[in-house]
């Protein structure tokens, strides 16, 4: 059996201590070691032999003799229990109080915030690309218009609930064997919103909430795409009592464009030509989203070749200028010529060769 230790040492006081120092000691000790609150191994043990230290020294004859004769002078634990566990009473007494002092003021209860919400907003492709304000009709949650979310009828304010005082809190003393422990609950009057309702709002019947569409309007920035989720902060439904309101977002759905593609921050467009200017070469106007563009179009253009106009696209998101717009050329072979077309058109073939171009499959001469 491990011989014991001094009861000095364990109260951490010095033998000239006076009996209000070894109070102190006794009650900073027990806080630390208590097993409701130290939740170590030997908390249990610590706390046996601190309480034992204090019966012998806050007791002025077991003192005198413990200095004496050591613990064997101090004899048996049980002539000081009153005086411990009326320590530990007034010791609890005060835990009870510290731990009002940090969650007995909360007072009413704890409100919960409002719901976040979710709703699809419908672009056009210039809308993506430029950017657009845009109004949002959203059915939610909002505080009665006529109460203002007391949840009283107009010149009718909610009593205070004679139950808990208006604090929203309930206080139950209960006491054992270490002590006075104070529980605190909320009030089941006024579910610990302090306040009752003794003549509800006609409008939402008490509850303090209406629900009805209200106009959002929505900021879209430029250089959006397609399945991007804007949130708007605090346009979701209300809170209970004070609580900030949810959330609103707002995925994106971009509408394709008749003539347009969007590839990354670039701006794709496929530039229709004919056969003769493909081959001759010309010079033609082609459509922007800011009006149009003349394009150079150099003779023996081949089908998919580009034409980039820097800048002219899609501006970046965050920053760093704009994409480029990018006319693809794709010639076009006619379903239908007319005769004079059709004429011409054999002489210039029969120009070519037999196969079209005056040179034989593997470029030799036939």
């Amino acid at each position: 059996m491990a011989a014991k230790r001094n009861y000095y040492e364990v109260l951490g006081v010095s033998r000239s201590a006076t009996e209000e120092e070894v109070r102190r000691a006794f009650r900073r000790k027990a806080m630390e070691h208590h097993p409701d609150r130290n939740k170590s191994e030997e908390a249990g043990e610590r706390f046996r032999e601190i309480n034992e230290a204090y019966q012998v020294l806050s007791d002025a004859e077991r003192r005198r003799r413990y200095d004496r004769f050591g613990h064997a002078g101090a004899g048996s634990a049980a002539g000081g229990a009153g005086r411990g566990a009326d320590d530990l009473n007034d010791l609890f007494g005060g835990i009870g109080d510290i731990f009002e002092s940090f969650f007995g003021g909360v007072g009413r209860a704890r409100a919960q915030p409002g719901r976040d919400l979710e709703t699809t907003l419908a672009l056009s492709f210039e809308e993506a690309v430029f950017g657009a304000k845009k109004e949002l009709g959203v059915r939610r949650v909002r505080l009665c218009a006529l109460c203002a979310g007391s949840g009283s009828e107009p010149g009718h304010p909610p009593a205070q609930c004679a139950n808990c005082g208006g604090s929203g809190r309930v206080r139950r003393v209960q006491r054992s064997i270490f002590g006075q422990f104070v529980q605190e609950a909320g009030c089941n009057v006024c579910a610990g919103m302090g306040e009752v309702i003794a003549t509800p709002c006609s409008r939402c019947k008490g509850t303090r909430k209406e629900r009805s569409e209200h106009p959002i309007e929505v900021d879209v920035p430029a250089g959006v795409e397609s399945g991007v989720r804007l949130s708007l902060r605090g346009q979701g439904d209300a809170g209970d009592y004070g609580a900030p309101p949810g959330d609103l977002y707002v995925l994106l759905r971009i509408a394709p464009h008749q003539h347009f593609e969007r590839e990354g921050n670039d701006i794709l467009f496929d530039l229709p030509l004919t056969f003769p200017q493909a081959a001759l070469g010309d010079a033609v106007d082609v459509p922007t989203l800011e009006g149009s563009v003349k394009v150079k179009v150099p003779p023996g253009t081949q089908p998919g070749a580009e034409f980039r106009f820097k800048g002219m696209g899609v501006p970046r998101l965050r920053g760093g200028g704009r994409g480029d717009y990018v006319a693809r050329a794709r010639v076009e072979t006619p379903q239908k010529l007319s005769k004079e077309q059709r004429r011409l058109m054999e002489q210039l073939r029969d120009s070519f060769g037999a196969n079209g171009n005056g040179a034989g499959w593997f470029g030799g001469k036939r």
